[in-house]
């Protein structure tokens, strides 16, 4: 299912803050990027630390009034005025209206189960408040009840202690109760609390997502998470993002390199440092 299928640039009189070249429209990746096109259920964006991949994937949920489950929402997230500005600049063509529109950075989850932690605590203050305050009898039961019941939701969605887990735990936890049906996801790096087992672990959700009707759109560094079947892989370059096979990856040919002869590869390497 495809519920956005490209972007493409707005012209210079139409973008606001573009024509100043602010960051992103700084960025050569944004600069030189007219246009992107999605057409299967997974595309992944790659490339080297600081290519502008995660910025670019922030302005797409910017633009398509995506939902972030970190501790403010994008229209007021101080870390994502860069990606507002993105999304002014760009046209989104969507081919259909998704049930839901979640924007997720790894680093987001310790803001959303504090967010979880903190709205639970407050509902168990309440319930006692009132089990303090109210007279004894029906009106009291009601109350407190309902109180009780919206603490239980929580508790039974993400458990009673939400930060007791590990943090990969957890961000797998999240993803499974929060990627419902015919929702588009903009992941960002969701391979970075995880173990390898468990980047195979979050591509099976996906894939099983993918069946249920869902797009996923993904910046990652992890080749495991690339290599996922069916994907499509975009690279970020200089004058915009290209298809690229998983083979031809860079990340994917220095993993190969090392592991074929991890002694050789810091042999060189230290080497070639200054002494």
């Amino acid at each position: 299912m495809i519920y956005l299928s490209g972007l493409s640039r707005r012209s210079a009189e139409d973008a606001p803050g573009e024509g100043a070249r602010e960051f992103p429209f700084s960025l050569k990746l944004i600069a030189g990027l007219e246009s992107v096109a999605f057409k299967t259920p997974v595309t992944f964006l790659v490339g080297e630390n600081g290519s502008g991949k995660s910025t670019l994937l922030e302005g797409i949920a910017a633009g398509v009034g995506a939902v972030a489950m970190g501790g403010h929402d994008i229209s007021r997230d101080p870390t994502l005025a860069a990606a507002r500005r993105f999304a002014e600049g760009f046209y989104f063509q969507r081919r259909r209206h998704a049930r839901t529109r979640i924007f997720l950075r790894a680093e987001d989850v310790f803001g959303f189960t504090g967010r979880v932690m903190a709205n639970m605590a407050s509902l168990a203050e309440d319930e006692r408040e009132l089990s303090q305050s109210l007279p004894d009898g029906y009106g009291r039961m009601i109350a407190t009840g309902a109180v009780a019941a919206q603490r239980g939701a929580l508790v039974g969605s993400y458990g009673e202690n939400p930060d007791g887990r590990s943090h990969g735990e957890t961000f797998l936890a999240l993803l499974k109760r929060r990627l419902v049906p015919d929702g588009l996801y903009l992941l960002d790096e969701p391979e970075t609390p995880l173990s390898p087992s468990r980047v195979l672990a979050l591509m099976s959700l996906l894939a099983e997502k993918v069946e249920d009707g869902c797009q996923f759109i993904i910046a990652t560094h992890s080749p495991i998470l690339m290599a996922m079947p069916g994907a499509v892989i975009l690279e970020a370059q200089a004058d915009g993002l290209r298809p690229v096979e998983w083979g031809d990856i860079e990340h994917v040919r220095v993993m190969r390199a090392f592991l074929a002869n991890p002694q050789g590869v810091l042999a060189k390497l230290f080497a070639d440092e200054p002494s």
